[in-house]
């Protein structure tokens, strides 16, 4: 009997990050010293009174179904966070709690999209939102950005990639693969083109409190109708060392949000229920991890930085936010390296892994060519390791 697939779930990709992130730690588990900078998740520990909520909540027994959409005081508590941040009031209607940052985005794309509906995407994206669109039917529609311009897309672009056909632009600052950051007089930009042809605003801000230069301006803020518009993703992982723990969060109108909710409550249930609790604590609790990460990150970034544009063949401009460095590699492409023909960023990071035990991320899998993404969510020492072998690789010093 042949098994069949269906043409949908064969149009969905695989993650090429968490496949090399698989990769990586499956090679360190057979023992071989491999260093990776692949991962996107912070390398530090939860913090301790968060952890603490969590057994808490176990102890006291905080082990069943939950609302579908979350907890009351999780909502109540994201709420305060908002408005605290931005300002700007909400409810508990205009919020939903999910498995992670990834089913809130995939919520809201099954509750916004039509079949055939088009959803904008800079490039370079983070690699799940194209696949993210198609599993609910819609169009991925690309707009192409340069690195002169800091990855950043004009208006110009983005009227030109609108149709009649465009239900909603998909919006990631600080972002990830780049670290780059739109300022307010871009996104005042982007809100008024957005609000004048009625589409969506999916803005993630999962990297919010990771900025180093500049200010994180919420699009929501700038006018009543763009807050109307604006569907804002976020939620512990990056924030708070949480990645494991899978809470995520959509702020938007309530319309929006029920039909979220309704899809969720088929789904998936509500999130985990001790996790929730957690939560509750993170946002509440001491703020101080986030100034303890930021402070280390940028002594990585900026160690990093320089010493990538010290090697020959590579370069890379600052970012902003997050925790990558989108690194420059067309200097060293269509090359021969160990008498193996270099092509693409893939075949550097697969030949970079085998000869030098490096792991890092190609660009194509973020839908632009010539360019690797590092993560500096990784220790110091990790980082200088794995710097001096991509150094050792490039200079035909690598001897497997």
């Amino acid at each position: 009997m042949e098994l069949r697939i269906s043409e949908k779930a064969k149009s969905i990709s695989p993650s090429p990050t968490l496949a090399i992130d698989s990769k990586f730690k499956q090679m360190k588990q057979q023992g071989i010293p491999v260093v990776g900078f692949g991962a996107g998740e912070p390398d530090f520990d939860t913090p301790d009174n968060i952890k603490e909520a969590g057994i808490t909540a176990i102890q006291e027994n905080f082990t069943r179904y939950t609302p579908a959409s979350g907890t009351i005081d999780l909502k109540r508590a994201i709420c305060c966070k908002v408005k605290a941040d931005t300002g700007l009031e909400y409810t508990t209607d205009n919020v939903i709690v999910c498995n992670g940052g990834k089913h809130a985005l995939t919520n809201t794309f099954m509750a916004i999209l039509n079949p055939g509906d088009e959803v904008i995407i800079p490039a370079p994206y983070w690699v799940s939102y194209p696949e993210m669109v198609k599993m609910a039917d819609g169009v991925p529609v690309y707009i192409d950005t340069k690195e002169e311009d800091d990855f950043k897309f004009s208006i110009a672009q983005l009227k030109a990639a609108c149709t009649e056909k465009t239900r909603a632009l998909v919006l990631n600052t600080p972002s990830n693969p780049t670290g780059m950051v739109y300022n307010e007089e871009e996104l005042k930009a982007i809100a008024e083109f957005a609000v004048a042809h009625q589409i969506y605003i999916i803005f993630d801000e999962i990297y919010e409190k990771l900025i180093y230069e500049g200010k994180h301006v919420n699009i929501a803020t700038l006018n009543d109708e763009a807050r109307k518009l604006t569907i804002i993703i976020n939620g512990m992982a990056k924030t708070y060392a949480m990645t494991g723990w899978r809470i995520g969060y959509a702020v938007a109108e309530a319309p929006i949000i029920k039909a979220m909710s309704n899809i969720q409550s088929h789904a998936t249930s509500n999130p985990n229920s001790i996790a929730q609790r957690a939560s509750v604590e993170a946002i509440n609790g001491d703020q101080s991890i986030i100034d303890v990460m930021k402070q280390e990150y940028v002594k990585r970034r900026d160690y990093m930085v320089e010493r990538i544009n010290s090697i020959d063949g590579l370069s890379c401009r600052v970012p902003h936010g997050a925790f990558y460095i989108f690194m420059n590699v067309k200097e060293v492409l269509n090359k021969e390296h160990y008498g193996k023909m270099i092509r693409t960023a893939s075949d550097l990071c697969e030949d970079i892994l085998e000869r030098a035990l490096v792991a890092m991320v190609p660009s194509e899998g973020f839908g632009i060519d010539g360019y690797v993404r590092l993560s500096y969510a990784t220790s110091m020492e990790v980082i200088q390791t794995g710097l001096d072998r991509i150094e050792a690789y490039l200079q035909g010093k690598c001897t497997k």
